[in-house]
């Protein structure tokens, strides 16, 4: 049985709007993401939701705003901690920064299950993830049979410490580097946080890459939702979008709509709503004393303009999945 020193006061949580006056308060589980702004996070907080329901405990979700404050999201780890929720679910912003604050949580007995991006300790219950090695190989091997195994490639990185994204960008790399035929003219460039950062940071590395025709460049990888959003924009407002091979990771209205126009050549997807959900199962099944595994994937799959409209693709990327946990 979980012990009430890991559930809210029942004042806070009726002041949070959970719990009633009626019956006892259920445990609490904090869903704490990256950034609260993305589609993908919004689709995280849904299949949270989705578990909280079933499973009949509280979610409370709160994140930062931007994918790049660490100081916010260290302060909320913190705050829910001193809170004595039932447990925290966490995608950390930075694999090391985290850390203390994961590990401070757990000293006070507080379980921390990790989604999204992997942290560097062992002290969490288990990780969600997607397996981002295999997510960026995927994209590397597509991007190698797009370009018939030669040209020059161009990786935009998303921003140092997110490990999912590292991950990615790792991936990617290594299924690159087994065709000679490739060349990676510019890897050490990062988009930030957010899709207007991605957008200048687009504007500049391509900048290098202009030729009288369009781009000197065969191919661009980009490794999340928003890196890909500027650098769409930017190929865009360019007049080269299609011209050369783009592909993507995560999925949008926007990043969807370029995929059925070909401005884009691929993207892969997650599936974020089962992480939330698989998050906060993970976090039930051991406050109820369960065997939980070390590691779950939660899968990575490619998606084409040529298979955009199957079915089991559709389920993935469909833009209004969240909607319905959100009351949106």
């Amino acid at each position: 049985m979980v012990g009430m020193s890991r559930f809210l006061p029942l004042a806070l949580l009726l002041a949070a709007g959970c719990g009633s006056e009626s019956g006892p308060a259920r445990p609490v589980i904090a869903v704490i993401p990256k950034g609260t702004t993305h589609v993908f996070w919004k689709s995280v907080h849904a299949g949270a939701l989705k578990a909280g329901q079933e499973l009949e405990v509280e979610i409370v979700w709160k994140g930062p705003l931007k994918e790049d404050d660490r100081e916010d999201q260290i302060k909320v780890v913190e705050n829910f901690a001193n809170q004595r929720v039932g447990g925290i679910v966490l995608a950390p912003l930075d694999d090391a920064a985290l850390v203390g604050p994961v590990e401070d949580a757990v000293r006070a007995k507080i379980p921390v299950v990790i989604i999204d991006s992997d942290l560097k300790s062992d002290r969490h219950v288990s990780f969600v993830a997607t397996d981002n090695e295999k997510g960026g190989r995927l994209a590397g091997e597509e991007m190698s049979r797009l370009l018939g195994g030669k040209g020059k490639v161009v990786l935009l990185r998303y921003q140092e410490g997110s490990a999912s994204t590292m991950n990615r960008e790792k991936g990617f790399l290594e299924a690159i580097a087994k065709h000679p035929g490739i060349e990676v003219v510019s890897k050490d460039q990062y988009a930030g946080a957010t899709t207007a950062s991605a957008i200048a940071a687009s504007e500049n590395l391509l900048q290098r890459f202009k030729a009288p025709d369009g781009l000197s460049v065969h191919g661009i990888f980009c490794p999340n939702e928003s890196s890909a959003a500027g650098m769409l924009t930017v190929l865009q407002s360019a007049g080269v979008a299609g011209k050369v091979t783009f592909i993507g990771f995560d999925s949008s209205v926007q990043l969807l709509k370029a995929l059925r126009d070909r401005q884009m050549h691929a993207t892969v997807v997650q599936d974020p709503i089962t992480m939330g959900y698989l998050g906060v199962r993970s976090m039930v099944r051991h406050l109820r004393g369960e065997a939980v595994e070390r590691r779950i994937d939660t899968g990575a799959t490619l998606v084409t303009p040529g298979n955009l409209d199957e079915p089991r693709i559709r389920d993935l990327v469909d833009p209004d999945a969240f909607r319905k946990w959100l009351k949106e």
